[in-house]
């Protein structure tokens, strides 16, 4: 099915427009922010690939003030629950500031959340730089990762509404932006979906296909907006995704897939049992491992990548000086950037095709080939 000429042209624009910007707003940062040694540079890489409770997204030297938006912090303490935003933290990373809710001082180190113990007024620190008078709290925060994931479930929701409300009224051509979400439906439907599960089974498993495709490509988009989303490079929500796989594939399992994985005919009999672990630990273990592994190393390295070649600016500026080295970190991070847009569709695709890979092993009947 063809894809409006319109939607490509507005898709291009976009594109153009989110990666010159995001390359913009990235040197800005580390220029405004005085990153200029090696150590400071892999200190600020670090801190943008972890998550965070709130978005920090340029900071005035000259009065310190910092701009971006708070977000709210959700932790369960030894009195209970404690509600507040994040700026009461005054974006200060340091366990400085310290945040009195009915008598329970919390503060925030190093974007993890602590309560401090009776009669302590900051944190204090082991050999190890490790707290020592202070414990972690349940945090249930709208951290960074999360409002992302949040904002992907409605964007996916709206814009599967539309597209579903359109086939309701008899559409047979979708209208507006749902012209580039059916060429990709019927394309995880037929490419994926179809050759790896089967034309009889299939469908039972599309919901889930389209969700993890649809979920993590949109995730990688937004994850090279100046916004800094990681969602994909934290290995719980990769860790997750991969859980929700197996689960499927384990309790989709036919009699037949259980009988060729526990006693594996064909074999003699003293190798079976030892051949049930090695495929027990395959389908458990090996395979969703493979799947979080994957995903978070490549999403992971992509952003590390982008943000090495911005720090060239600052690296080379006094070899090359700063016009010669911010023109060649802006050229490279610019063609980086769109390799990432390639490989944020590639690896929402390499995860929808594993999974189903793995549900059809587990859905096949084997007899069908003899």
């Amino acid at each position: 099915m063809m894809v409006a000429t319109k939607s490509i042209k507005f898709l291009v624009v976009f594109v153009l427009a989110l990666t010159s910007f995001t390359a913009f707003a990235q040197e800005e940062v580390v220029e405004n922010n005085l990153v200029d040694s090696p150590d400071e540079i892999r200190e600020f890489i670090a801190h943008h690939l972890k998550d965070s409770h709130d978005f920090h997204l340029y900071t005035d030297n000259a009065s310190g003030k910092h701009y971006g938006f708070p977000l709210p912090v959700i932790v369960w303490t030894s009195n209970g629950l404690k509600t507040f935003m994040s700026s009461e933290f005054h974006h200060d990373d340091n366990g400085e500031v310290v945040v009195d809710k009915d008598g329970t001082k919390i503060v925030k180190y190093h974007t993890k959340i602590y309560e401090l113990d009776e009669g302590a007024a900051a944190l204090s620190f082991d050999e190890a730089h490790h707290p020592t008078n202070a414990s972690k709290v349940i945090d249930f925060s709208i951290t960074k990762s999360v409002f992302g994931m949040i904002l992907t479930g409605l964007l996916m929701l709206i814009g599967f509404s539309s597209l579903a409300r359109g086939y309701k009224k008899g559409n047979t051509v979708p209208k507006g932006f749902s012209r580039v979400l059916e060429p990709l439906v019927i394309y995880v439907r037929d490419e994926i979906a179809k050759p790896n599960i089967g034309d009889k089974k299939y469908r039972k498993f599309m919901g889930f296909l389209l969700t993890v495709f649809f979920f993590i490509f949109i995730l990688n988009i937004l994850g090279l907006t100046p916004l800094g989303f990681n969602v994909t490079g934290q290995i719980a929500v990769t860790a997750c995704l991969a859980i929700f796989t197996m689960v499927i594939y384990l309790f989709s399992g036919t009699k037949d897939f259980w009988a060729h994985t526990l006693w594996m005919p064909g074999v003699p009999i003293i190798l079976r049992p030892i051949l049930a672990v090695i495929e027990l630990l395959g389908f458990v273990v090996i395979k969703p491992f493979s799947l979080l592994v994957r995903l978070f190393a490549n999403i992971t390295a992509g952003h590390f990548v982008v943000m090495s070649l911005m720090a060239l600016m600052v690296s080379l500026k006094a070899d090359f000086g700063p016009v010669a080295s911010t023109g060649m970190s802006l050229i490279l991070s610019l063609f980086i950037m769109f390799i990432e847009l390639l490989v944020a569709f590639l690896q929402a695709f390499i995860f929808t095709m594993l999974s189903s890979l793995f549900i059809g092993m587990a859905v096949e009947e084997h007899d069908e080939h003899h």
